[in-house]
């Protein structure tokens, strides 16, 4: 047989060291060893050969906007929502889809294959709605793309934001987006869950709700979620993101809550990077860092996953599209820090991920898309430690990316010439 592709001698996830095998955009044989022609073939040897980064929350409308028209000088979460709404009416097709492309192309080169986005629908010329349906065109080839429509004024609390949102799904977005903490109520909160969960079920849609992004705790509208996902047999394809005020909810009342999202079985996407920079913006000390409660969820064999949420936007100054920061971070302020933790850590934001968005087609499995990314570690945990670079990206079975690996030549007398970072941990004992 010959293959169009033969990774050679990769480290997977599991420690298995295997040859992959790769026909036009399928992966047709993974073996400890291939003995076969192919027109190319890349030598991964001591390199990990992880399934592609996902995404799962993102705003790709306003990323790569900072400093337009001003920065955000609170750091607040409300002060980046009202820059944005002083941003939205500057926004031009072009500019948005040029942004996203160029967000995209970052991507593409941190191995990032999969990204959930969330577009703001509270326009009403739905102008980057549109622009983003033009760029999830353009990177369908490469990149898998979702849209999820998100009423960033609310959903009733802006006067045409529910219209919009209908509007936005009819357009072609593919999951039903709300910010129930956004609105004018408590109460107007919990009944836009249960409408936004009634129009996912009538559409056969998936749900992503930006959910209690807050330091109160008494915002709990993830209950409701729990609620309206059991209630219309949602399970699997539903997520809650943020979570954030579950940092400050009482503990008993979590011990209610947490089986409540089990059993419904929703998801949670906190955003670490995000989360602990814009929460607790209003304490002194002890200073609140607002992430969600991720090692009970855990626990409690909730799936969470981590996202990246913004990137040089009115809400974030920074970012570089890589997943491993995230996960780097959300490890540390987790204290998710046993090997096991770690290296699931890394799961977190390649299979579970995709596991969340229902990109079955991702993973390294025979029968599946020819997507992966080989990285200069030797296994998932050391990947996180380095924040490994990628020397090659494959998406369908094309390599899509590639880069040499970077060396440090040290000029000190009676040391080694050439730094090398990667180093082989000690098993455990017993």
């Amino acid at each position: 047989m010959t293959f169009d592709l033969i990774v050679r001698g990769g480290t997977l996830a599991d420690g298995r060291v295997a040859d992959i095998g790769i026909l036009g955009e399928t992966i047709t044989a993974i073996e400890p060893r291939i003995e076969a022609e192919a027109g190319r073939m890349i030598d991964a040897t001591g390199n990990l050969v992880s399934q592609p980064f996902v995404d799962p929350h993102f705003h790709m409308d306003a990323t790569l906007s900072y400093g337009i028209p001003r920065i955000n000088a609170s750091g607040t979460l409300l002060e980046g929502i009202a820059l944005w709404g002083e941003l939205k009416p500057l926004l031009t097709h072009e500019a948005v889809k040029e942004r996203a492309l160029a967000y995209c192309d970052w991507a593409v080169s941190m191995g990032l294959l999969a990204i959930r986005t969330h577009v703001d629908t509270c326009d009403d010329r739905l102008l980057a709605v549109e622009a983003l349906l033009d760029v999830k065109k353009t990177v369908a080839p490469y990149l898998d793309l979702q849209l999820v429509a998100f009423p960033q004024d609310g959903f009733y609390r802006d006067p045409t934001a529910r219209e919009n949102t209908l509007r936005a799904l009819d357009m072609g977005v593919d999951v039903v987006g709300g910010i129930p903490h956004f609105e004018r109520t408590m109460d107007d909160g919990r009944r836009s869950v249960t409408e936004l969960c009634e129009i996912a079920e009538k559409r056969g849609l998936m749900v992503d709700i930006h959910c209690d992004e807050t330091d109160d705790p008494m915002s709990r509208h993830i209950e409701q979620l729990a609620y309206d996902t059991q209630r219309l047999g949602l399970g699997g394809r539903v997520a809650g993101s943020h979570l954030t005020s579950m940092h400050s909810m009482d503990n008993y009342y979590v011990s209610k809550l947490l089986p409540l999202i089990a059993e419904a079985k929703v998801s949670a996407i906190p955003n670490p990077l995000i989360n602990i920079v814009i929460q607790g913006r209003h304490d002194t000390y002890p200073k609140r860092r607002g992430m969600t409660r991720v090692p009970e969820m855990l626990k409690h064999g909730i799936r969470v996953g981590w996202g990246q949420d913004c990137v040089l936007d009115p809400w974030y100054p920074l970012g570089t599209a890589d997943m491993l920061d995230v996960a780097f971070m959300g490890l540390h302020v987790a204290q998710l820090t046993s090997p096991a933790d770690m290296a699931h850590c890394f799961d977190m934001v390649t299979k579970v991920n995709a596991e969340i968005l229902g990109l079955d087609h991702l993973g390294l499995e025979v029968g599946k898309r020819a997507s992966l990314v080989v990285l200069d570690a030797g296994n998932r945990v050391e990947a996180l430690r380095l924040r490994a670079e990628r020397l090659c990206v494959i998406s369908r079975g094309k390599v899509v990316a590639e880069r040499e690996k970077r060396a440090t030549n040290l000029h000190i007398a009676g040391r080694p010439a050439t730094l090398n970072r990667r180093h082989e941990v000690a098993q455990p004992l017993g």
